[in-house]
Parts: structure tokens; C-alpha cells; sequence
């Protein structure tokens, strides 16, 4: 696994967690974070400090999205 298939997952899947990426792409966290911080430090990803609370209990981590990039439009119906 390399960096490229996490840009990939990310555009696939959208903004993630950190342990989420490593976890959907059977990677350690440590090699996962290695990465990560190599397509932060190229501008290739954003990244952000995130705290959730799923019930009850605290989550922290820190999330990933691709730089730059915008999804598609959903289809069907668009405001006017």
C-alpha cells in the first residue's frame, strides 16, 4: 500500500479519520500517519484536529480530505 491508494480512498470515500483509512486499507496506524503526513506536507490533503462523541464516548483523531478536490453534484432536482 502506498500513498496513492490512500488519495484514492479518499477520493472515493470522502473526508476520514486517520484510524479509519488505516483500518479499510489493512494498515498499520503508524505507516498509515507516515503517509499521511508525507501528501499533508506535498499539499495533497488537508487535515484537521477532530473530537466526536459517539455515545457518550470521546473520539479524537485527526481527519484527511483531499485538497483542492470538490465531489460531483448529487443528481436529480437542483435548487434554483
Amino acid at each position: 500500500m502506498t500513498a496513492q491508494s490512500i488519495l484514492k480512498f479518499l477520493k472515493t470515500h470522502g473526508e476520514q479519520l486517520d484510524a479509519d483509512i488505516a483500518a479499510a486499507l489493512s494498515m498499520p496506524l503508524a505507516i498509515t500517519r507516515t503517509h499521511l503526513a508525507q501528501l499533508a506536507a506535498d499539499y495533497k490533503v488537508m487535515t484537521y484536529h477532530s473530537i466526536r462523541f459517539v455515545d457518550g464516548k470521546k473520539i479524537e483523531g485527526i481527519r484527511y480530505r483531499l485538497a483542492g478536490y470538490t465531489p460531483p453534484s448529487a443528481p436529480g432536482r437542483k435548487s434554483t
